[in-house]
């Protein structure tokens, strides 16, 4: 009985404790979530935002405060996400009332911000209602949707320190803000026509015109053909009829785009489904809160929509030239699903720069850059302080892989396994450049800046690292880069005082990255596949079979290095990168052999070309992947100048079709002195291929069988390695992992294999993932040494 009495004495001891929440509970609603749960139990205290994170004092009965804590971590908002909590205890209070306290700048700790959310339902429903205030407002959100980590200027989250601070709310958007029954309680963006940012329609050189309808003008003038630049949440869009061919090619001519694909968002899934197919879980991606660009497979003409009408007519050549994927989003703001509400219900939607350069994000920047792009730009003036590119995705082997992170994902943090020993900042490599800052187990990596070579998308990069010290107040003491002496961002790491410096090989990076997204220990074996990585022996990497874990690694196997002849110029003229596998198969005669890419430069430019492979002048060598798919693709007639990056590339994946017919043994296809470790020598292969291609075997059996026997090699290399080292997981990484075919086949023959097998799906298997790893290698050899 005393046992009971006391139990219960313990239950009802009044108490008062201090519950600190990290995690991204900056705006999504948390506060008023935690009034609301806080009310509803009967507690007093108060609940307010700090640098990191939220703070909440609550006092009541033991029993009660255990169900508030646990309720707060069960059931808070959708987009809130509670990475670490601590609870202690404190002398009683006695408040009267549980309330929101202003929020508090407190000494520098790791700080999460939300990602810029997609519109939600609410939102969506109330901009369609003509009796609601904000009808057709094409900037209405609450603290579930809309700008956030774009319009930030520092933490904590408030309003008085983000964009919005230059609009003062009306009486009824302060009233909503003020009311805790109110979904836009506290919701820092809120603004209504009356007191928040306005849309207006300018000309080509920016001077405003007078419509009655903004919105229903840009409709007629993308019906004429016109092209518009529509100002978002993280930049400038460049939007047109996606049906319209001529305003396509227009839009590609004004903007030096080459052959690159467009972006293409849709009124709405059916209205995808009339062009491309969408599985279960493309479907979930298109539909998620980061609304990424997707790549879909296309359909075929005649096909039919399930259970739908027939399908139209494929959308115009220019859009996605010879192409099987087209890139699909889905509306992520109130006024996406405004333009898409009238007659076009599909909308070339391409990132508002010239090609290479970093996005748009300011009227006047967009006037400037882009005038002699658009016809008409579609303004508003709540500005943009983080430029943002839309994400891209695709499902590959069944699971996400994120191909470019940015709007919607950053900055939500990589959680690690282990604790960083000290502050990090990683800068990434030349192109698809992100940085990645750090501190205990939490990496933040900055939205896609781009190539470096473009002086914009350096001072892009620069801003980044800044904005991202500035918002998380960390000075880092590690500084890690690519090994590559002469990329831009180690040079920049380079002029910096830190103290500590870790140069990372390029394709270690790549591995150690997979590591850390998946938080595994080593050792693995990495299969890194890409165009271009700086090498510990001086040379250019890119077909690597390594063997390691983020400290150190042995590399096992290799595409036989050949010389780049030219240097960078073959990563631009894949027709030289042909010339020098030719040459390595078959010496000066290859200039004898009936191939179209031997007649596409006269003999003399290419006796000198073959002089400098042979001397080695400008001809560095190189193992890399990518440039094997350059030369297969100059060989088989598809592409021998890039006009956008890994065009070559591209066109020999979506050159190959279905196999036709029994393959002939490996043995046969590699020669009987192929080995898988060390260099792969490809020269008994090339041979293959070229009597193959002269022989006028089908196109689409060429490029099949190519990926078909690429997989094979990766492989067997795997195997030969898990025989001598008896490690038995996989992990595979780098750019030529976008391609899917490729990606799809050397997934099923490890699986096979009994291989455990990662790959980057949080972060970019490109280069935009390469600053995770970068971080990761040198936590580790600091850890080690």
């Amino acid at each position: 009985m005393r046992g009971a009495i006391r139990l219960n004495e313990e239950r009802n001891r009044i108490e008062r404790r201090r519950i600190r929440l990290e995690g991204i509970v900056q705006g999504v609603g948390f506060r008023p979530f935690t009034l609301r749960i806080a009310r509803e139990c009967g507690l007093t205290g108060f609940v307010r935002n700090e640098s990191g994170g939220v703070l909440i004092e609550a006092e009541g009965s033991s029993f009660v405060l255990d169900q508030f804590l646990a309720r707060l971590l069960s059931e808070h908002p959708p987009y809130a996400r509670v990475v670490r909590h601590s609870v202690s205890p404190l002398p009683l209070g006695g408040e009267a009332d549980f309330t929101i306290q202003f929020s508090t700048k407190g000494p520098a700790e790791a700080s999460f911000i939300s990602p810029d959310l997609a519109v939600c339902p609410d939102c969506l429903a109330e901009m369609n209602n003509p009796a609601e205030r904000r009808c057709r407002y094409p900037f209405l959100n609450c603290t579930r949707c809309g700008p956030r980590y774009s319009i930030v200027r520092s933490l904590p989250y408030d309003r008085s320190r983000t964009s919005m601070a230059d609009f003062v709310m009306c009486p009824a958007c302060r009233a909503e803000y003020d009311d805790p029954g109110d979904r836009r309680f506290h919701a820092q963006p809120t603004a209504c026509p009356n007191c928040g940012p306005r849309l207006w329609l300018a000309g080509s050189g920016g001077e405003e015109l007078s419509v009655p309808d903004p919105i229903a003008a840009v409709w007629r003038l993308l019906q004429e053909g016109r092209i518009v630049a529509v100002r978002g949440i993280g930049g400038f869009h460049l939007c047109a009829d996606a049906r319209n061919g001529e305003a396509v090619e227009t839009l590609r001519r004004r903007k030096g785009r080459g052959r690159k694909p467009f972006a293409l968002m849709a009124r709405d899934l059916a209205t995808i489904r009339c062009w491309c197919e969408v599985n279960t879980e493309e479907q979930a991606l298109l539909k998620s809160t980061p609304r990424p660009i997707m790549l879909l497979r296309m359909a075929e003409p005649d096909e039919s929509s399930a259970g739908g009408p027939e399908r139209p007519q494929p959308l115009p050549w220019g859009v996605a030239p010879g192409q099987k994927y087209h890139g699909f989003m889905l509306p992520y703001t109130p006024l996406h699903h405004l333009l898409l509400a009238g007659p076009l219900p599909v909308l070339i939607m391409t990132s508002g720069n010239l090609s290479e350069e970093p996005i748009a994000i300011g009227n006047e920047e967009a006037v400037a850059r882009l005038g002699g792009v658009a016809d008409a730009f579609l303004l508003h003036d709540r500005e943009i302080l983080q430029r943002s590119d839309d994400s891209i995705a695709r499902v590959a082997a069944g699971k996400t892989m994120v191909i470019r992170r940015s709007r919607g994902y950053v900055p939500d943090p990589i959680l690690l396994r282990e604790a960083l020993p000290e502050p990090v900042l990683a800068v990434g490599g030349e192109l698809k450049n992100t940085i990645a800052l750090g501190r205990g187990s939490e990496l933040f990596l900055s939205q896609h800046i781009g190539d470096l070579d473009n002086p914009l998308a350096l001072d892009f990069f620069r801003h980044a690292i800044g904005h991202l010290q500035r918002l998380l107040r960390l000075e880092p003491q590690l500084l890690a880069h690519d090994l590559h002496p002469d990329y831009l961002s180690t040079q920049w790491a380079l002029a910096q005082p830190a103290a500590k410096r870790f140069a990372v090989q390029h394709h270690h990076a790549h591995l150690a990255s997979v590591l850390a997204e998946h938080r595994l220990e080593g050792p693995c074996i990495g299969i890194i596949l890409d165009g271009t990585g700086y090498g510990s022996d001086n040379t250019i990497w890119g077909g690597e079979v390594l063997l390691g874990d983020a400290s150190s690694f042995t590399r096992e196997a290799w595409l036989e290095p050949l010389p780049l002849p030219g240097g960078a110029a073959a990563a631009r003229e894949p027709w030289r990168m042909a010339l020098s596998y030719l040459h390595a198969a078959y010496g000066r005669e290859c200039l004898d052999l009936d191939l179209e890419v031997v007649h596409y430069r006269p003999r003399e430019e290419l006796e000198l070309l073959l002089e400098a492979i042979e001397k080695g002048i400008n001809s560095p060598l190189t193992s890399s992947c990518g440039r094997l798919f350059d030369a297969i693709s100059a060989i088989f007639g598809l592409c021998f100048i890039n006009t956008f990056e890994a065009e070559a590339a591209m066109a020999v994946e979506m050159a190959a079709g279905p196999e036709s017919g029994p393959r002939p043994p490996l043995e046969e296809l590699l020669g009987p002195d192929f080995q898988p470790r060390g260099p792969l020598r490809l020269g008994h292969y090339i041979q293959r291929l070229v009597r193959k291609t002269m022989e006028g075997c089908a196109l689409s059996q060429r490029a099949l069988r190519f990926h078909l026997t690429l997989a094979d090699i990766f492989c067997l290399a795997a195997i030969d390695v898990r025989a001598r080292s008896g490690v038995d997981r996989v992990v595979l990484s780098g750019g030529v992992f976008q391609n899917n075919l490729l990606h799809a086949r050397l997934h099923h023959l490890l699986e096979a294999e009994g291989f455990e097998i990662y790959t980057n799906r949080l972060v970019p298997v490109n280069d935009g993932g390469l600053a995770l790893g970068q971080a990761a290698v040198a936590a580790a050899q600091l850890r080690k040494s």
